[in-house]
């Protein structure tokens, strides 16, 4: 049985890689740790894990010591040196952090104010979005899991983008979140009387995941892409709809760029394109590690609208590491994750 376990649990993210790990059928919980709460029973501090689990948070390093694959759900900084050691023990680091998402330095300084303190260990690392980069992670030990929205955004336009079909200076990313996307720490931002009743959009311009973003997108068009991305957070606890408008090279069939998106994604486990007429929302993905897509024409400016919904904390965070996990160690890719959403 493959030992588990999580730096970094007692966040958002890492409470729950927590509770879907433990409904895995292949893997065992080796170790968790809280640089807050070390010491203190997990159930104490979640009560959802109230006789379910007895794990007790322990010292980061014996996290590692313990296990065979290491989840790091920590904040931007924290993760380098933890998967230096990872990868020295010859163990598997999976980083929910925004650590090894972005492969130019220059640009990681700029948006996180930070140097890349092991230089080497980010040519080693996989940009964990499975529909891109399936045949990378099966071989890697070291994987950066994507940001929230980029994988709602990446998605949304991989089919387009490989095949050539837009404009990659005129795209428009417009995408609301739930709050649990800010994580556990408190802010004014997030305070329920801010938030409740209320709707708008923040870091505008300036948020950064739009690097990781353009990154992506460039990468998968073989060609630099430019977009316009605007945030906005929601006054629910999870998901995000990211509404995608674009422009096509040339005048396209809707019904031929549905047949596109269902082709490319046959073999995506996770990746839904709706029927025609029908609108992707955040409800029917909840709770799920799907991605809902659906495809639209604005007829009178020749533009493509998509809509893709997942929600933040499983597809866009603790579901994708996963699914990064079940790829590098040979399970099925949907072990742990064959989770269907409530209907309300």
């Amino acid at each position: 049985m493959i030992k588990v376990g999580i730096i970094g649990a007692t966040g958002y993210v890492g409470c729950e890689l927590l509770r879907l790990l433990l409904n895995h059928p292949k893997i065992e919980i080796g170790a968790i740790s809280s640089v807050s709460f070390e010491g203190q029973e997990i159930d104490s501090i979640y009560k959802n894990f109230f006789n379910k689990t007895n794990l007790i948070c322990e010292n980061m390093n014996e996290v590692v010591k313990k296990c065979d694959v290491i989840f790091t759900a920590l904040p931007h900084g924290l993760s380098e040196d933890i998967a230096k050691e990872v990868i020295d023990n010859k163990k598997i680091c999976i980083d929910l952090g925004a650590d090894f998402r972005l492969s130019d330095e220059n640009e990681y300084k700029f948006w996180y104010g930070k140097e890349f303190s092991e230089p080497e260990l980010h040519k080693k690392s996989v940009y964990g979005l499975p529909e891109l980069n399936k045949e990378k992670i099966k071989t890697s030990h070291l994987i950066a899991n994507p940001g929230c929205y980029p994988t709602s955004i990446e998605l949304g336009l991989m089919p387009l983008l490989k095949n050539s079909l837009i404009d990659t200076n005129n795209i428009i990313c417009d995408s609301k979140s739930g709050t649990t996307g800010a994580g556990r720490s408190l802010s004014l931002g997030t305070h329920f009387p801010e938030e409740n009743e209320s709707f708008a959009p923040y870091k505008i311009g300036d948020h950064r995941h739009t690097p990781e973003i353009e990154e992506i997108l460039s990468f998968i068009a073989n060609e630099k892409v430019n977009v316009t991305f605007t945030p906005h957070l929601l006054p629910i606890n999870r998901g995000i709809l990211s509404t995608i408008y674009c422009t096509p090279k040339d005048n396209i069939d809707l019904e031929y760029i549905h047949k596109l998106y269902n082709d490319f994604y046959k073999d995506a486990p996770f990746v839904h394109i709706l029927p025609l007429g029908e609108i992707a929302a955040i409800k029917n993905i909840r709770l799920s590690n799907n991605c809902h897509i659906s495809l639209h024409l604005n007829h009178r400016k020749n533009q493509i609208i998509i809509i893709s919904t997942i929600d933040n904390m499983i597809k866009g965070a603790a579901g994708q590491a996963i699914q990064n996990m079940n790829l590098i160690l040979g399970f099925n890719e949907d072990d742990g994750l064959k989770i269907i959403s409530p209907a309300f």
